[in-house]
């Protein structure tokens, strides 16, 4: 596996777009004006094919309103996003080490973190208009913290 190379990001291409989950929850009487922020969570997990030359990324978040007890419920959403990438050349960017387990370049790695999460950021941005958690917008994150684990396909 090269470890003195640039990755180059446009080596990839989005192969496929899957919505796996997509779900906000808020109560019928839920009031938007009185929300005074959100809390979220986001993972993603990367799986590999080397020898088809695919990564699969998914993207969960989990959002919920905070509205400092001025509704009696929170509102809160659930999204899985699925990518399916095609990596030229991923056998020098990625290997199976002799215990089975992925050994990916970082480089790659936050290619792959960096476009699933802004891409998610856009897709966020337009399936939550017009739901109670229409104000959300995806922070802007050091992608180097979204990585959970990396399984072989």
């Amino acid at each position: 596996m090269a470890k003195e190379m640039q990755f180059d990001p446009e080596k990839m291409e989005i192969k496929e777009f899957k919505l796996l989950k997509g779900q906000v929850d808020a109560p019928e009487d839920f009031n938007s004006s009185v929300i005074k922020g959100h809390q979220s969570t986001t993972t993603l997990e990367l799986s590999f094919n080397i020898e088809e030359g695919l990564v699969r990324a998914i993207i969960c978040t989990d959002i919920k309103t905070e509205s400092n007890g001025a509704n009696i419920q929170e509102a809160s959403g659930s999204f899985h996003l699925a990518y399916i990438y095609r990596v030229e050349n991923i056998e020098d960017w990625a290997s199976v080490n002799k215990d089975g387990y992925i050994i990916c370049n970082p480089l790659l790695a936050n290619a792959l973190s960096t476009s699933s999460y802004s891409t998610s950021r856009g897709i966020l941005l337009t399936r939550l208009q017009g739901t109670a958690l229409s104000e959300f917008i995806l922070p802007i994150i050091n992608p180097q913290r979204l990585f959970q684990g990396v399984k072989k396909q």
